[in-house]
């Protein structure tokens, strides 16, 4: 009962705008054009703009589909490329977010670093700072915001079970823009 009453305390909704995906490793426009096919596959995805000029990709979705920001980037890499920035545009109504604690978004966890405790309305952007959503220097760096865990496994451990998020979930570590 307890833990039914903390995972609604932090459980919320928002809605996923789009997303922004650079990749590394692209040097002709068949580059582009094979991760551009890739990210239109996914069966929720609804168009892709790809800037040759900057290696990225702003990818909409259709209306009220569930967001799996792994399977995006492992389109990205079943291309033969990677993710060097991951970002997500969402449109929060009233949400409660702290430092370096964990929130649940419409069936999604996440673990925001390195903000100051508000409460967000309307669209912001956030960066997915998990390894492969980053540099492997960039990753370490921000090791330094979070002491738990997860932040280096990608799933919640025995440091998450506090705020209500079962062991071995997947958790996104994120950073306001």
């Amino acid at each position: 009962m307890l833990f039914a009453a903390i995972l609604i305390a932090v459980s919320t909704s928002a809605q996923v705008n789009k997303i922004s995906i650079q990749a590394s490793g692209l040097t002709c426009s068949l580059c582009s054009n094979a991760i551009n096919k890739a990210l239109k596959s996914v069966e929720y995805v609804d168009k892709v703009y790809a800037d040759i000029k900057n290696s990225s990709f702003d990818i909409s979705f259709k209306p009220g589909s569930q967001i799996d920001f792994d399977q995006l980037k492992k389109k990205v890499e079943a291309a033969g490329f990677f993710v060097a920035k991951f970002t997500v545009f969402m449109n929060f109504d009233k949400v409660k977010l702290e430092d370096d604690a964990h929130i649940v978004i419409n069936q999604v966890t996440y673990h925001f670093l390195n903000i100051k405790d508000s409460n967000v309305s309307g669209e912001h952007s956030f960066q997915v700072l998990d390894k492969g959503y980053v540099s492997a220097k960039t990753f370490k760096k921000n090791a330094i915001y979070t002491k738990m865990d997860c932040y280096k496994t990608g799933v919640a451990g025995t440091c998450c079970t506090k705020s209500g998020v079962k062991e071995g979930n997947r958790i996104y570590h994120v950073m306001l823009l």
